[in-house]
């Protein structure tokens, strides 16, 4: 089918790696797999055609070493890299070495990622092309005296920006000239160690907004299409827990103003292959553009369910010369898809992270249900890497009926061995404020003590043939346990979530 890719090498790990390579075997491609110390034994260290170790569990050693990553390519005749989402994804000096060494990167151009990788040249790019702006500045700040001067012009709120941003860091929230100054250098510091650049910018704080998010595609024969829009306000430390699609807030019309300024975002930067515009939008239903990722999203699952289009093995064509398999008048809203991302966290204790060997791991099932995870029984939950355990998906033909399906499928989920958030979850979907889709991204903190009191989350004695079936299985993957080892389990029994803990 695609004759001039015949190997794809996966430069990620996780559930995400293990997404890449389904799509490679229905496609008839070989994939080749990395993975360092921490991942030896993960999910997609074995189901890839072939499997390479790539460094210590350090990142910097390992999934971000791009000289051990390209002369792998080049070792095993890779016709081309996948990245995945994070890592390498977003690197344009990356993608621009597999240019030159004439590796086909799954993905935009060097050119493209480039240009959308500064949030202020973005911000530039789009205020040239007609796309909608939050008022601020289009250019980094460096005088403190400056910035205050646009600041009261703007207007108190406003948000100091790292310019190379993203994922929440090196942002603060100013809602007076006295904390300016202090806040100016607090943000240069975090940008500088988080990006290793300094510049920030400054854009007018829009209260309570949603967070949507468009999906694009396009080839590199000029075809562009937009895979409608997502709904992602569900948020923990300017981080997506739960998305769905479409959004319930929008409307027809607003749908089409979005979606074409998306695509007009997409055309400003010459973009080809898989792509999401990030927008802010208020109560009135005005938005304005946030950012670009120009990659594969970690939520793009809800895009698949309601549209019917596999955005990977699209990636895959697109990036092999191919031309779009479908125009945007094939494409129809067809129910409502929500994503849970399951995270080894504890959300009463600030959400910190959980690491340790998984001991029993149980997966829903049934129509209109999908999980995508990298892990199972004997996974090690490192501390290295993103705590996310999997993605629960699910689809009905309405939002209703798939947040009550979304509410059964996480009753049956069963992980031991790590602290999660699936109790937090399923308290999140009862909210009043998400039921009717009024949330905002500051949904979680605004009502945090209300979800909490609202978690079906209750201690439990081990009834004893539960504590056998554990530690069965703990004594096939690890030594045998101590006294005071602990065991953290989710159960959901008789309408109550469970935390079987044994010490």
């Amino acid at each position: 089918m695609l004759p001039s890719i015949k190997k794809i090498l996966i430069a990620n790990r996780g559930e995400i790696a293990v997404r890449v390579i389904r799509a490679c075997k229905e496609l008839g491609i070989k994939s080749a797999a990395i993975y360092s110390d921490s991942d030896k034994t993960s999910l997609h260290t074995r189901l890839a055609d072939e499997s390479y170790f790539i460094g210590e569990s350090n990142s910097s050693q390992s999934y971000l070493n791009k000289e051990k990553i390209i002369n792998l390519a080049k070792k095993i005749h890779a016709d081309a890299i996948h990245p995945g989402y994070g890592f390498f994804s977003e690197n344009y000096s990356f993608i621009e070495t597999c240019e030159n060494e004439r590796i086909n990167f799954i993905g935009p151009s060097s050119i493209s990622v480039k240009m959308m990788g500064s949030k202020t040249a973005a911000r530039e790019l789009m205020k040239n092309h007609n796309v909608p702006i939050v008022p601020g500045t289009t250019s980094a700040i460096f005088d403190i005296s400056e910035g205050k001067k646009i600041a009261e012009e703007i207007g108190y709120p406003v948000l100091l920006k790292a310019s190379a941003g993203g994922g929440g860091k090196g942002m603060r929230t100013i809602f007076s000239s006295k904390e300016f100054d202090d806040a100016f250098q607090a943000t240069k510091r975090e940008a500088m160690k988080a990006f290793a650049n300094d510049e920030i910018y400054i854009e007018k704080f829009i209260e309570n907004p949603k967070h949507i998010e468009v999906q694009i595609i396009a080839d590199k024969h000029g075809n562009y299409a937009h895979l409608f829009e997502r709904e992602c306000s569900v948020q923990r430390r300017h981080q997506k827990i739960i998305e769905e699609s479409p959004s319930s807030f929008i409307d027809e019309d607003t749908r089409d103003k979005i979606t074409k300024a998306a695509i007009d975002a997409a055309k400003a930067c010459q973009y080809h292959n898989a792509g999401t515009v990030e927008f802010l939008m208020d109560k009135n239903k005005n938005f304005y553009f946030l950012e670009m990722n120009t990659r594969l999203q970690v939520e793009h699952p809800v895009t698949e369910m309601i549209s019917g289009i596999d955005l990977v093995k699209e990636q895959i064509s697109i990036a092999a010369g191919n031309k779009l398999s479908f125009s945007q008048k094939d494409l129809r809203i067809n129910g409502c898809a929500i994503e849970c991302r399951i995270y080894a966290e504890d959300s009463l204790n600030n959400f910190l992270p959980s690491t340790g060997k998984i001991f029993s791991y149980k997966i829903p099932s049934g129509p209109g249900v999908r999980v995508d995870d990298g892990f199972g029984v004997g996974s090690f939950i490192s501390i290295y890497y993103d705590p996310l355990i999997s993605k629960l998906i699910c689809w009905a033909k309405d939002r209703q009926s798939a947040i009550k399906r979304m509410k059964r499928a996480l009753s049956e989920y069963e992980i031991a061995g790590v602290v999660n958030n699936i109790s937090f979850l399923n308290s999140l979907l009862d909210s009043k404020l998400f039921l009717d889709g009024s949330y905002n991204i500051n949904f979680i903190e605004n009502e945090f003590e209300n979800i909490l009191s609202n978690i079906k989350n209750f201690e439990a004695e081990i009834p004893q043939e539960n504590v056998a079936a554990i530690f069965s299985v703990m004594h096939k993957y690890s030594s045998p346990s101590k006294k005071n080892d602990k065991v953290f389990a989710s159960k959901f029994s008789n309408n109550k979530w469970i935390n079987l803990k044994y010490e």
